[in-house]
């Protein structure tokens, strides 16, 4: 697999976290209004949570997104650019921002992801209940 190829399947990847947190909270909300079960999934939403934490930590603490690192460094071996693909996902993703805007941002998106907890709480655990040994 060339270089080239390979920075574009980690762009996709990057295109599918991002799709997954901020599509997350949409559905969240929708579902929430709607009804729909799934979206009080408590391991959806607790991934959903630690997914928006961990990129708002990263940024307030001004480390480069993994992802974005590992697909620039491929870029940079490759000289071939990106594919169609690439090019428009990337300009979906990326922006030329001062970096304490997008710091900004991904906090008040985790507020307001926290802030969905209690308008659309997730379901209760579940208590397992020992079983008594049969005679």
């Amino acid at each position: 697999m060339s270089r080239a190829l390979l920075a574009d399947a980690i762009l996709v990847v990057h295109f599918g976290f991002v799709l997954f947190v901020v599509g997350g909270l949409a559905l969240i909300l929708a579902g929430g209004l709607a009804h729909w079960g799934w979206v009080r999934n408590r391991s959806f939403r607790i991934t959903h949570l630690a997914a928006i934490l961990f990129v708002a930590a990263e940024s307030l603490a001004g480390i480069a997104c993994p992802l974005t690192v590992w697909e620039d460094a491929l870029r940079r071996a490759e000289s071939g650019g990106r594919s169609f693909v690439g090019r428009w996902i990337g300009r979906l993703l990326y922006h030329d921002f001062p970096e304490w805007v997008f710091a900004l941002a991904y906090v008040l998106f985790a507020a307001a992801v926290i802030a969905a907890w209690r308008l659309v709480p997730p379901a209760p655990r579940k208590r397992t209940t020992p079983s008594l040994p049969q005679h």
